[in-house]
């Protein structure tokens, strides 16, 4: 796994993976960029959610489970001194599995943050990992 990251102008960076892909890293302008993408921990949040999301779909489709929306919203509260890190990670799952499905998404969330999910293994050796589930329409 290599990723390349490369200087645009002021804060912005784009940030290209092995296989091509490419994502562009900035921050606020008032913080010196250029406000053309997230910054790094909103990307380190957004990988979170991404590599979870991943595993509850492949989870939910094993377990026979239909839906069609599956949404994960990510805050982080942060130290207020330098280096500024994630005191605590809350993770919200919106998902429209049908009532009699919610033990089967809770479980898929469950194995997603404590077994599968490498990121979610990462973060939290250095801070709480909060997560619940939300059944929407």
């Amino acid at each position: 796994m290599k990723v390349t990251v490369n200087w645009k102008e002021a804060l912005a960076f784009d940030a290209t993976s092995d296989n091509g892909h490419t994502v562009r890293l900035d921050t606020l302008k008032e913080n010196g960029g250029l406000d053309s993408g997230m910054n790094p921990k909103k990307m380190l949040l957004a990988s979170l959610c991404g590599c979870s999301a991943m595993d509850i779909v492949e989870i939910l489709k094993k377990m026979k489970v239909d839906f069609s929306k599956l949404e994960i919203s990510a805050e982080a509260e942060q130290t207020g001194d330098m280096p500024k890190v994630f005191k605590s990670i809350d993770l919200v799952y919106y998902c429209n599995v049908k009532p009699e499905d919610e033990d089967k998404l809770k479980r898929a969330v469950s194995l997603s943050m404590d077994k599968y999910c490498g990121i979610s293994a990462m973060l939290a050796k250095h801070c709480p990992i909060n997560y619940s589930t939300e059944l929407i329409p």
